[in-house]
């Protein structure tokens, strides 16, 4: 099997196909500290993309409760289970990815999960780790936890269902990275529903072939963000390109974020697929289990995010989540704001670092009334 380096593993791997890379990446970042989990990004993408016959079951977005949340039912509890314990203790992954525990008769160890695991979206919604027990107080760090994980499909530099499929029907694109399928292709075998260790390749009963999240490449290359990305009222995503640490550029926010930061981390590393979204650790769960969910540097990660004031540039990158619906290719700061540019360096928004105070007195002798809140 040929080798492809592998960034966020530090290492080669052994990877079916080549590796290529796109002329730029889609990527996404998530800040879990902000998400409420409203699912408007999830009702949007549905209205938006998987409104058909046999799409019902289909949420290409989803937002799940974690620890005890999935969907489908299980979905890396099961393929954790199949890979078994990895060494994730450094910066360079010592353990096996999902290509390179594989099976003799498969390229990427997988599952195929069975058709009533879709039955439950919203299972362990809100539901927290541990009991509170009669006479319990509230003490810090929490005794109990839970946070949600916004989903979509992580559109992988090194894709499993692209590797699972025989018929070559899926692909990534060149000029954005966006991974697709050609439904006129498809065959309806599952093998990418079986490969995808994140579970976002769906089986429509209804047409007979595999459908995904296509990245809303339309809005995409009209130099737009994502449906889930400009709906979320939390402001909790940031999309846009994103470089290899080797090409990254302080002037973009994503590689700001994810590469000089080092703030944002992605979604199962050590199944090797190299997924492009990433996510800011929740600050207030145990860092054992965030290392499992997004590798080595979690500590450091929440560290940095916890000083954010101190870091201008890190502060305003992030203030430009959910700023503009359009992508944010460049930004700077200028004059107390952070200013976001599109790819031809016009100007896009402009967020105020620091917001302002405006003080109201007590008594409004207009009104002859007098004001409870003043600020």
């Amino acid at each position: 099997m040929p080798s492809v380096y592998n960034w966020q593993l530090g290492r080669e791997m052994d990877y079916p196909f080549e590796g290529v890379r796109p002329k730029r990446q889609f990527a996404m970042i998530f800040d879990t500290n902000k998400c409420i989990a409203c699912q408007t990004c999830t009702v949007a993408c549905k209205t938006a993309w998987t409104s058909g016959r046999g799409q019902e079951y289909m949420l290409w977005n989803n937002v799940e409760t974690k620890p005890y949340g999935y969907y489908p039912l299980g979905w890396d509890v099961n393929i954790l289970d199949k890979h078994g314990v990895q060494d994730m203790d450094g910066p360079v992954y010592e353990g096996k990815t999902l290509f390179e525990a594989a099976p003799a008769d498969k390229v990427v160890l997988g599952y195929t999960p069975k058709d009533e695991d879709y039955a439950f979206p919203n299972i362990g919604e809100d539901d927290c780790t541990g009991e509170m027990d009669q006479g319990a107080w509230m003490q810090m760090p929490h005794m109990q936890w839970m946070y949600y994980l916004p989903r979509i499909c992580n559109h992988c530099t090194y894709p499993a269902c692209l590797s699972a499929c025989p018929r070559q029907v899926i692909y990534k694109r060149e000029e954005d990275g966006i991974v697709l399928l050609d439904q006129n292709r498809c065959r309806g075998y599952r093998e990418c529903v079986t490969g995808c260790p994140y579970k976002k390749v769906f089986f429509n009963p209804m047409t007979r072939v595999s459908e995904k999240c296509i990245g809303c490449y339309p809005a995409i290359e009209n130099n737009r963000q994502t449906q889930c990305t400009i709906t979320c009222i939390g402001k909790i995503r940031l999309q846009g390109f994103m470089a290899t640490p080797d090409e990254a550029r302080e002037d973009n926010p994503m590689d700001y974020i994810v590469h000089y930061a080092k703030i944002a981390k992605p979604l199962y590393p050590q199944f090797g697929l190299e997924p492009n979204t990433y996510y800011i650790p929740p600050v207030h769960v145990p860092p054992k289990y965030l290392r499992q969910m997004f590798g080595w540097g979690v500590e450091e990660a929440i560290d940095t995010y916890k000083r954010a004031s101190e870091d201008p540039k890190l502060l305003g990158a992030m203030l430009l989540f959910g700023a503009t619906p359009e992508i944010i290719h460049r930004f700077k700061l200028e004059a107390g704001k952070a200013v976001g540019y599109d790819d031809k360096g016009a100007e896009l928004v402009r967020v105020p670092m620091v917001e302002p105070t405006f003080l109201r007195d007590a008594f409004d002798g207009r009104f002859n009334a007098y004001r409870t809140n003043v600020t």
